[in-house]
């Protein structure tokens, strides 16, 4: 497998970033009361697509507004 690729094939730009972005996800499920915690072997199998889609959207929400705050503050990528 190449360099900063993972399992999926996706590229993983900021490879030091995955823990961050794990632990938003489990935040949010637990905002959303979906039953999920960190430590749970990330086993996700009792909760329905539509509410992974809820984590993985309010993730993205969540992302681009810290981006757009960066920005507004004069910070860049």
């Amino acid at each position: 497998m190449a360099l900063g690729q993972s399992g999926s094939g996706r590229t993983q730009l900021v490879p030091d970033a995955h823990p961050m972005l794990d632990d938003m996800k489990y935040e949010i499920a637990e905002e959303l009361n979906l039953g999920v915690h960190k430590g749970s072997e990330d086993y996700w199998g009792k909760v329905t697509s539509r509410d992974c889609g809820r984590v993985g959207g309010t993730m993205v929400k969540k992302l681009i507004s810290m981006a757009e705050d960066d920005l507004t503050k004069g910070r860049r990528a």
